[in-house]
């Protein structure tokens, strides 16, 4: 078992996934506050779910380089390894975004999905995005 965060300054997206199925999904958003993020609720999520490790999506620019946003994620990454004691692996998390969001509105368009996307739907889809990356071997 698995659990994925797409980390962000105001919400962090999060997905759970199986590692024997190559299964992947989106379990909300965390709120992230002025004193940061709300980690007894991230607590809560690893204690329900039981992974064996951490995922933390990393955001590069286009062109590879790390970037303000790199530096936080890290962080979170790293404080996250702390508070949980279990591993935590960072991926790339280029274009998960824009992939999440198009997955979610094409859903939407085929009727597969009645509400509308939200910003928080966005972000947990972009866990499962980074989660499947991770599956499949991203490193």
């Amino acid at each position: 078992m698995a659990l994925a965060f797409d980390f962000g300054l105001k919400r962090i997206g999060v997905a759970v996934g199986d590692t024997l199925t190559q299964g992947a999904a989106a379990r909300g958003a965390i709120a992230v506050h002025a004193s940061g993020p709300d980690w007894p609720a991230i607590e809560r999520l690893v204690g329900e779910n039981a992974p064996h490790v951490l995922i933390v999506g990393a955001p590069y620019n286009v062109d590879g380089d790390a970037n303000a946003m790199t530096a936080h994620a890290q962080q979170f990454a790293a404080e996250l390894a702390a508070r949980c004691a279990l591993p935590v692996e960072q991926v790339d998390e280029r274009y998960s975004s824009i992939e999440a969001t198009a997955q979610l509105k094409a859903q939407r368009e085929s009727g597969a999905r009645r509400r509308r996307v939200r910003k928080e739907d966005i972000d947990s889809a972009a866990a499962v995005v980074i989660l499947k990356r991770w599956l499949e071997g991203e490193r």
